[in-house]
């Protein structure tokens, strides 16, 4: 990067360690100033505050109440009244569509945040503890990982039951693993740092150093995990509400409704499709943004 092309205003964003906790300080101010050279990062973020504007405002955008049963007006075609058309009892789809922002979207970042959670305090203190303890944890997370993701989180979705809780958690267990190892790496790397051997010579516990110093450094990788993750939880839990394992009537969510919509494909191809663009639209708009995140945290292309 030339001297042009970086103001001098901006702080880099490296990490801060030189304080007596180790913590990491990002400057957010840079931060942004990157993500605005990146035109695919900015149309996910503008996508993705559509789709979370869209979730607040339902009760104002959405022009019908999303379950009301209209048997005189089913399977009716994209009109001015309808603009989404009609399902097959005559709920708007539209507003369906709209309250269904409000499930699916909830759903992925409860799944991220349930699966980060528990893996980035796990997989830390894997790291920090080594040995047997090391040896252990990460030895289950390799059978999880043995398995293909959606046959398990399936699996663990039928043994619990159809529902969209059920589907959710065992989504997030299937997700922990991938959160171990990232944490596990970021903490052999951060336990060689001085300020970590200090604590460790003080007497402090490994879970204080985890939450203290391990996780706060861990922050970058995990964020932008985290946001590529929100559209990956939200393509698999329509997936098993496509499947009936997910969501159940009368939820307004995509998948469920794309599942509804495939027997009606080629004489009414606005019931499945318009719910299905709304899960492709918000999954490339997540996926576009923690590209523009990865790209700009990552050390190597931050060098350049």
């Amino acid at each position: 990067m030339t001297v042009t092309d970086r103001p001098e205003t901006l702080p880099s964003a490296e990490a801060d360690t030189n304080g007596p906790a180790g913590a990491t300080s990002f400057d957010w101010r840079y931060v942004w100033y990157q993500l605005r050279r990146s035109p695919l990062a900015i149309v996910g973020l503008v996508i993705i505050i559509l789709v979370l504007a869209t979730m607040i405002f339902a009760p104002v955008l959405a022009p019908y109440d999303p379950n009301a049963i209209n048997l005189l007006n089913r399977l009716a075609a994209p009109s001015f009244e309808h603009w989404f058309g009609t399902d097959q009892v005559g709920r708007d789809l539209l507003s369906r569509v709209i309250y269904g922002a409000r499930t699916s979207v909830t759903v992925g970042f409860a799944i991220v945040g349930i699966s980060m959670g528990f893996g980035v305090v796990i997989g830390a203190f894997s790291g920090l503890a080594g040995g047997r303890i090391d040896t252990v944890i990460m030895r289950f997370m390799d059978v999880l990982l043995s398995f293909p993701s959606f046959v398990m989180a399936m699996a663990l979705a039928a043994a619990l039951g159809p529902d969209l809780i059920n589907a959710m958690l065992a989504i997030a267990v299937v997700r922990i693993p991938f959160y171990v190892r990232l944490a596990r790496g970021q903490a052999l790397s951060l336990r060689e740092r001085p300020y970590v051997k200090a604590a460790v010579t003080f007497g402090s516990s490994r879970l204080h150093i985890v939450r203290r110093h391990i996780m706060p450094n861990s922050l970058a990788p995990i964020i932008v995990q985290g946001t590529l993750d929100i559209g990956v939880a939200i393509l698999t839990a329509s997936a098993l509400s496509f499947i009936g394992l997910g969501a159940q009537q009368p939820t307004a969510e995509w998948g469920a409704m794309v599942s509804n919509g495939r027997d009606f494909l080629l004489d009414q191809w606005w019931y499945p499709t318009f719910p299905g663009l709304a899960i492709l639209i918000t999954a490339v708009g997540f996926n576009l943004f923690g590209d523009g995140l990865r790209d700009i945290f990552d050390p190597r292309l931050r060098a350049k």
